[in-house]
């Protein structure tokens, strides 16, 4: 039977058996936790040396600071319009859909140290300090804590400090290239256990929080899922048309990565396979080495739709009235704490956190009320946020002119059948003048 060899196919069935297994027996699913946690922390061994190695290679390949910024700058634009239009649809429909209306919680009854943890982690998340940390303390910093963006500032430097070398460089950046597909090797590897690992994760979510929570809080999980699906499929979809492109088909090429992160709750452990697959497709390597790793940071936008809607649910739960000030105030304010909260443990609820104080009206106990169905909802924001910056690489790729379309619309049309980069020879272009 060779659709059991598919992959999608073997976490689907790996994440209805973690799910059986956490419905019948929540406390032996329970145990399961550790087969996701290796799963996700071994993915993320490989994510940043992947991430520097690809951007300084395609950096270096560019040989032009020109092109190097206006690939950033376009996918910068990019990803505040997308991001944009995710809070401001999760506040429309936050407010033509009250979900949480009629609970009338009372925050005095709120436990509000049960959030105490992720209120204090946001006393320390401010822009200015997000910003400061781009920047690591040492060079190897960033590849020991595993922050994205660090990563990206030293690769981009250098990069950039290959690009000077010109031709004296081409046998080091022949060897990058090479210990890259040796990282997208160990990716294949791992992948193999995908479906293990999606199960574990699965029974302990199931086991853990119960179908009881879910229940009592289905209609707001119910309307982050309707949203965040109508949003890939009508905005970002969108996008793609302009771009030339197919949703459908994209989504059906990057099935089993959207399937293992919305299992795993962690889309950074799809991002070399993602970027792999991207560049196989015909997008040229310096623009899925900038766009994907820049995106996990300033394009999340399965984590802003589900910031807004749930900043109005805690308001409608606890009777608590926003005016039309109020709500632009929290949608200027998450365009900055939705990035800072990226890559971080809990960054949802950390992420709120640092919002609702600056408002001044909302509870911060609310956020206890979200606490049993926030890993429910944390599976489609990892997915939304996958499937959005694969996106964003296909549209800032097609709008800088470095994607090879006959070749992605073939691999996409299932005319060809992608192989992995092989390892050649490159020529490194000379700086511009």
């Amino acid at each position: 039977m060779k659709w059991l060899q598919k992959l999608y196919v073997q976490v689907i069935i790996g994440v209805i058996i973690g799910s059986l297994i956490g419905y019948f027996e929540p406390q032996l699913a329970v145990q399961f936790k550790p087969l996701g946690d290796v799963f996700i922390r071994a993915i993320k061994v490989i994510v940043t040396p992947i991430i520097f190695l690809t951007i300084v290679v395609g950096i270096a390949t560019i040989g032009d600071m020109r092109k190097i910024a206006n690939i950033g700058v376009k996918a910068l634009i990019y990803f505040e319009i997308a991001s944009t239009i995710a809070l401001l649809i999760g506040l429309m429909v936050g407010n033509l859909w009250p979900v949480g209306r009629g609970i009338n919680a009372d925050p005095a009854t709120l436990d509000a140290g049960a959030v105490s943890g992720y209120v204090s982690n946001a006393e320390h998340m401010t822009l200015l300090d997000f910003f400061i940390n781009i920047i690591p303390k040492t060079f190897v910093e960033p590849f020991v804590s595993g922050d994205i963006l660090p990563v990206l500032f030293v690769a981009v430097l250098f990069g950039l400090g290959l690009c000077k070398l010109g031709d004296r460089a081409k046998p080091f950046i022949s060897t990058l290239e090479v210990a890259t597909h040796g990282l997208f090797g160990m990716v294949g590897i791992i992948m193999r256990f995908a479906p293990i690992g999606a199960a574990g994760a699965m029974a302990f979510t199931i086991g853990k929080y119960g179908t009881g929570s879910l229940l009592s809080l289905g209609e707001l999980v119910l309307s982050v899922y309707i949203v965040s699906v109508l949003f890939v499929v009508i905005v970002l979809g969108l996008f793609l048309r302009i771009a030339g492109f197919n949703l459908f088909k994209v989504l059906s090429h990057f099935k089993d990565e959207i399937l293992v992160v919305f299992a795993a709750t962690s889309a950074e452990t799809m991002i070399p396979r993602s970027m792999e697959k991207l560049e196989a497709m015909g997008v040229k390597k310096e623009v899925v080495g900038l766009v994907m790793p820049t995106g996990f940071s300033f394009n999340m936008d399965g984590t802003a739709i589900y910031m807004t809607m749930a900043v109005l649910f805690i308001a409608h739960a606890t009777n608590t009235e926003l005016t039309v000030a109020h709500q632009l105030t929290i949608l200027f304010i998450m365009l900055f704490t939705s990035k800072g909260a990226a890559g971080v443990t809990g960054g949802g609820f950390i992420a709120l956190a640092a919002t609702m104080p600056a408002i001044g009206v909302l509870p911060i106990a609310g956020l206890t009320l979200l606490i049993g169905v926030d890993r429910f909802m944390a599976e489609i924001r990892a997915a939304t946020n996958l499937t959005s910056n694969i996106i964003a690489t296909l549209v800032v790729g097609r709008w800088v002119g470095a994607v090879d379309c006959e070749k992605a619309r073939a691999v996409l049309d299932g005319e060809i059948v992608p192989e992995a980069p092989k390892t050649t020879k490159i020529d490194v272009l000379q700086p511009a003048e």
